[in-house]
């Protein structure tokens, strides 16, 4: 298992570089935009106000933007989900069915590695980058905050990327069960990145709507705490999160196990009455014949 890990973080450095280095940049200058921002609080205060609520729903209902909690939601955490959850979903998406459509799963199981070592193996790398990328963002914060104002400490802004997280674990797990359950990596990744986006715009649409409360609950984002968790993290959504990621993990593997490896290509949709239905079509084409 420690050999697929040490594999797949090689594979994936440039990934953590890549999008850790662009992150850390965007924080630091997050954190240098603060104090000119300050020193306009007044003007800044009344176009927020012209506004309304409405307009700060998509950047999760912040009321003081002025605030250490709720700048570092509306600058960076209220829309980072979105945008690292790309990259989990691509990872999650292609962590088995990437090598089985390019038609080399079959050769790397060749070797003496079981399905349940290359599966954990890869996930906990899949884990592992993401919080490389999140200790890379958190540093540029951490430089930022020596020339700031901000009313915060290093350690408390750690605190809203352990809940980033556990959402991004959330969706590149999700990915990954999706794409052992469709036909293709595409489609897995295409339908994880749709709900990713329902998601956001539901739970910020319910900052201002209370009657898309119920519909809410079910929302992965509702759970995610964003930048006020800077005042201390909420232990059961986090773990809630973390658990079900566990459980689609699960599905996962089990799946995995069971799985039919393909040569190379996209597959069908393995569904028993769809593959009973396919093989009636065939058979009477066959008699056609």
């Amino acid at each position: 298992m420690f050999t697929i890990f040490n594999q797949s973080m090689r594979r994936w450095k440039w990934q953590i570089v890549g999008w850790g280095s662009s992150l850390l940049i965007i924080a630091v200058y997050l954190m240098w935009l603060y104090k000119p921002m300050v020193e306009q609080q007044a003007q800044l205060k009344n176009l927020f106000d012209a506004y309304g609520k409405e307009m700060l729903s998509f950047f999760g209902g912040t009321v003081d933007i002025f605030s250490a909690g709720g700048y570092l939601n509306f600058a960076f955490f209220s829309y980072v989900p979105v945008a690292i959850g790309i990259l989990a979903l691509l990872l999650g998406s292609g962590l088995v069915v990437a090598d089985e459509e390019k038609g080399t799963l079959d050769l790397i199981l060749a070797h003496p590695v079981t399905r349940t070592a290359l599966f954990w193996g890869r996930w906990l790398a899949l884990v592992a980058t993401l919080i490389a990328v999140l200790l890379l963002t958190w540093s540029g914060f951490a430089v930022g905050l020596s020339w700031t104002g901000l009313d915060t400490t290093v350690w408390q802004v750690l605190l809203p990327h352990i809940s980033l997280l556990s959402i991004l674990v959330l969706f590149g797990t999700l990915a990954l069960f999706l794409s052992l359950l469709l036909p293709s990596r595409t489609l897995a990744a295409s339908v994880t990145g749709a709900l990713l986006v329902v998601s956001y715009i539901l739970t910020s649409l319910a900052s201002v709507n209370d009657t898309l409360e119920p519909l809410n609950t079910f929302s992965p984002l509702k759970y995610y705490q964003g930048g006020s968790a800077i005042n201390g993290l909420e232990w059961g959504p986090l773990l809630s999160t973390l658990g079900i990621a566990l459980f689609f993990g699960a599905l996962a593997w089990l799946l995995f196990l069971r799985r039919d490896i393909r040569v190379s290509g996209e597959g069908n949709w393995r569904l028993p009455f769809l593959s009973r239905k396919m093989k009636a079509s065939a058979a009477n084409h066959a008699n056609l014949r």
